[in-house]
Formats: C-alpha cells, structure tokens, sequence
C-alpha cells in the first residue's frame, strides 16, 4: 500500500505513519482497571485432584484453529502429590480465568488443548470476550502468576513470559482493552508478541484471537467463565473432572 488518505491528509505513505496524531484524553475511570484483590502466585494456578487418585479423567477446551467454537475434549491426566499435572506430550496445558474486575481474588482453573506450547510459559490478557476477565494460558504455574500479576501493574494488556522473563508485553491501560499509544508503536509490540508465542512453541495461525475467545461462554463447546467451566451446547457449568461411574 503507497498511501493511506482520509479526509484529504496522507496519514500512512510506504507502510509507515506520517501524520502527527495527537492522543485522545482518557477519563480516569477508563484507567486502572485490573483488580486482582491480591498478589498471584503459583498455588493460585494448580488444580488440586479429588483425595486417593493417581490420575484424573478431566475435560478440555479443545482450541479450532482459525474458528471460534471450541471442542469438549477428554484426557486422562497423571496426579502428583495431590496436584493434576499436564501433558505436554497431548499438548494439554493449563488455562486460568483470573476475576479482575471485583477485586475477589478468584481463579478459574482448567485446561485446555491446541496451542502447541513446548516449554515453560505463559500467555496473559485482559482482552477475553465478553467480560473481559483475564485469561492466562500457561505451562508453568510460576510464569502463570508473573504474567497476570504483570497485568495488573500496567493496567491490563497482553503479555508472554517464559522461564520466569517477559518476552512481549503489549500494554492496554485503557479498560484493559486499549493502547493510548501510536498505532505504529502498537503494531510493533503486537508483532513481537505474535513472535514471543511462536518462540514458546505457539504454531496457530492468529493464535491470539484464539486465546482471546475462550472465555466467551456462548459460542460451543466448552468455555471458562468466573464461575466455572461452562458447557454452551447445554448452556450450564460443568465439573472440570468427569466421574468415572457416571
């Protein structure tokens, strides 16, 4: 594209902002809006087994590549010392709902599967329709909780750690859910997070609109709420592990 033109001003020539957009000014109760009620840490993301069980049958929000809907899947997973771990090898990782709005310090914790991710990390974003909580997808508990409590100190965003560092951080301070910055700026933080992802073993395509979805408790199959895992086909919460005798 040479140029873009609106209103008669060339704002964009050669991929590139020429114009000098001035910023818009923001009330401040558009500010400030990730409320966690605490400081997160690991043990807020593990998912504890029912008593006596060295495995768990659980269900899984299966991601569609370049689709909205989501699968109910279904994994057998290994429990350790009372905790239900992973699989990296299903590519089955973690997906937490962190309640940021109330300040009631509440996570939803479950899995979910698609994402390709092959080494510790986490993907955290207030960006979650339609209540825009924050979701962290994750493999490590500790990058979990670096990454949404690293939202909470900017205002809200988008952000990629791995191995306890922040590769990407694109922040949104307005509602969580916008920039109060140049679009050029934007773009290239929005492009390193794209790259951040792929770097922590990410290989959908728009992975991001697909993490930014999960939460969004009417579209099928199985979705993440505050409340809960949600079953849309039924339109009611589910349990996240599925009793073997029924």
């Amino acid at each position: 594209i040479e140029q873009v033109i609106a209103r008669g001003s060339v704002l964009a020539e050669k991929g590139a902002l020429i114009a000098d957009i001035p910023p818009a000014n923001y009330p401040d109760t558009a500010k400030n809006t990730v409320h966690l009620g605490k400081e997160l840490n690991a043990a807020d993301f593990v998912i504890p087994a029912p008593a006596n069980v060295e495995s768990v049958r659980a269900r899984v929000i299966g991601v569609i590549e370049n689709q909205a809907p989501t699968r109910s899947l279904e994994a057998t997973l290994s429990v350790t010392n009372g905790i239900v771990g992973m699989d990296s090898k299903a590519d089955i990782c973690q997906i937490a709902l962190v309640e940021r709005h109330r300040a009631t310090g509440g996570v939803t914790n479950a899995f979910v599967s698609g994402f390709g991710y092959n080494k510790p990390c986490a993907v955290a974003s207030t960006v979650a329709h339609d209540s825009h909580h924050m979701i962290v997808v994750g493999t490590h508990h500790d990058d979990m909780a670096l990454a949404a409590n690293r939202l909470a100190e900017v205002g809200g965003g988008i952000t990629v750690f791995s191995n306890g560092v922040e590769l990407a951080l694109v922040e949104l301070p307005i509602a969580g859910l916008m920039s109060d910055e140049r679009c050029d700026v934007v773009a290239a933080k929005a492009q390193r997070m794209v790259e951040a992802m792929q770097e922590c073993g990410c290989n959908l395509n728009n992975a991001y609109m697909q993490h930014s979805l999960l939460a969004l408790v009417v579209i099928p199959e199985l979705r993440i709420s505050d409340v809960g895992l949600v079953d849309v086909t039924q339109f009611a919460k589910t349990d996240l592990f599925i009793d073997p005798a029924a």
